[in-house]
């Protein structure tokens, strides 16, 4: 057989897709439990926000929490939502013209979806009769509390159009305030001179700095009264006669938030409006409800004042995904496990395809696990590339390796943009002013290369950049440092994993998988001496190495 054929024949081995929601046999198959989902499945565990990079296995989680709790999970899609329609609406421009905060509406819209999905999985109801025998039921349990009465009389005043797809009841609850709004407009002697009196007949932006003050305040007292306490009681009427019991107890998962699913300019408010839903709704015994977030949207969230300083309860509930090495070692000899099954040269650990123990380059898997940003969608895709570059011998050779890793770093700074790139536009320009250096790299010369990008009038399109360098051009030499100057951007680089730093009181270079919080802190970017670009980076840069350090 020629070299050619064993290549494509060895080929169609591999270890799934990099994304392993989307292999959804293999993931069920070879699904590992690793702590942190432990974490998420346990019942009483209290975090219930998933924040993870992409690639850590978030959405893979989810979908093996559906898969062993069958029947007891509902998931959300902002996708059926109907969001975009809300971000559209006139009324909703022109409130946000008029600096109205939109929030209290959006944690309604939030409570109302999830205390209606809720209450649909509990009961099945998929019909108007359903929904008619079910709120008789409840009104009977219920009959003796005036309080909660009023609650299911939120219910009620949906109708029919309540129970149908949950696109449909946004629309109704949207349309509700809008009309709202529209009556509150009519009446207003601010708005009279305009024909017919309806709110978006004109831009905010019109309005003398006056009359925009007192229409604010008297639409921002609507905003503020949506149903908040019918809503509120629904929860314990949730609590308390709906999930009253274990065998009722009902995850919620929402994932898929990082999609192009609503206007950019109000995502921010509407994931922040999710989490403090959320937090309310902590006090169901027999709900947990976990929200998956990708951790660049997460840190972008605006939590300070308009979150009732509640930014440290946010932060105590989040769950990091994050890996060790012995743990992505036993994920991926799962994977050959199942993959090699039934082929007649069962596999059973990462081990069995990999070359012995090199003398300069050491372990094989470590190896490889070193080029990695420490997520199971790198050392996968690391080694599917290996594979694919094999002679079909049934093992991989160094030289396979050393073969696969230019493409497999190529990839990894193509993924990177793209991780980051909503956030960082362009960003992939700054990464290849790296392109061929020599490391490691010495502050003076790391300096020099940050500075071709502050200065160089091709670069000028990248606002956040010089938001990030605005001190280079304010500080004169006496009154700043370099941690002043340079500090933000170094910072960026290194917790998105791109570069390590060395400081001289240690002999090995610190990574964000490793050391998180190490660049938030101006003392260690003080103590720092020389830089390096990541191992998963290098290849793809064409980086060299000074032979004589150290």
């Amino acid at each position: 057989m020629s070299q050619q054929s064993s290549r494509r024949r060895r080929s169609k081995f591999n270890l799934g897709a990099e994304q392993a929601e989307a292999d959804k046999k293999l993931l069920r198959s070879a699904f590992y439990e690793s702590d942190d989902y432990a974490s998420i499945a346990d019942k009483e565990d209290y975090h219930c926000f998933l924040v993870a990079r992409t690639g850590s296995g978030k959405s893979a989680a989810l979908q093996q929490l559906e898969a062993d709790f069958s029947g007891h999970v509902v998931r959300i899609n902002p996708e059926d939502l109907s969001l975009p329609y809300i971000t559209n609406s006139r009324v909703m421009r022109f409130l946000d013209d008029l600096n109205v905060s939109l929030d209290p509406l959006f944690i309604a819209l939030w409570k109302h979806v999830l205390l209606v999905e809720l209450i649909r999985h509990r009961y099945n109801v998929d019909s108007q009769e359903a929904k008619v025998n079910i709120m008789a039921t409840l009104r009977e349990k219920i009959k003796k509390d005036p309080g909660k009465r009023a609650a299911l009389d939120y219910l009620e005043e949906f109708q029919g159009r309540f129970w149908v797809e949950t696109d449909l009841r946004i629309k109704e609850v949207t349309e509700k305030f809008e009309e709202r709004i529209d009556q509150e407009a009519k009446g207003n002697v601010s708005l009279s001179g305009q024909a017919g009196a309806s709110v978006g007949m004109t831009s905010g932006d019109t309005y003398s700095s006056e009359v925009r003050t007192e229409l604010a305040d008297r639409f921002q007292k609507i905003v503020n009264d949506q149903q908040m306490a019918r809503l509120n009681k629904m929860i314990k009427v949730l609590d308390e006669d709906i999930l009253a019991s274990r065998h009722d107890f009902r995850y919620v998962i929402i994932d898929d938030l990082d999609r192009d699913w609503v206007d950019e300019k109000l995502l921010n408010s509407l994931i922040r409006c999710l989490l403090r839903a959320v937090l309310d709704l902590q006090r169901i015994t027999n709900l947990k409800v976990v929200v998956a977030l990708r951790t660049n949207i997460f840190e972008q969230l605006d939590f300070g004042h308009r979150s009732g300083g509640q930014e440290e309860k946010f932060r105590s509930l989040v769950l990091r995904m994050r890996w060790t090495s012995s743990e992505l070692e036993e994920l991926v000899s799962e994977r050959i496990r199942v993959a090699s099954a039934g082929s007649g040269s069962q596999m059973n650990s990462i081990y069995d395809i990999l070359p012995r123990t090199h003398r300069a380059r050491g372990d094989a898997f470590h190896y490889m696990l070193k080029r990695t940003l420490m997520r199971p969608r790198d050392i996968i895709a690391f080694l599917n590339e290996a594979l694919a570059s094999s002679h079909g011998d049934g093992a991989l050779t160094w030289e396979d390796i050393k073969n696969s890793e230019e493409e497999y770093s190529h990839n990894r700074l193509l993924a990177l943009r793209d991780e980051w790139k909503t956030n960082y536009p362009e960003i992939d320009r700054l990464f290849h002013l790296f392109k061929g250096v020599t490391l490691p790299i010495t502050q003076s010369d790391f300096t020099y290369i940050l500075e071709n990008a502050i200065t160089h009038p091709s670069f000028n399109s990248m606002g956040w950049l010089h938001e990030l360098t605005a001190a280079v051009y304010s500080y004169s030499d006496s009154d700043g440092t370099w941690v002043d100057w340079y500090g933000p951007l170094v910072t960026l680089l290194y917790n998105i994993g791109f570069i390590g730093c060395l400081t001289g009181r240690r002999s090995d270079f610190r990574f964000a998988h490793e050391y998180p919080d190490f660049a938030e802190r101006a003392r260690s970017l003080e103590s720092v001496t020389h830089f390096t670009i990541h191992p998963a980076f290098r290849a793809g840069l064409d980086t060299r190495t000074d032979n004589s350090w150290r």
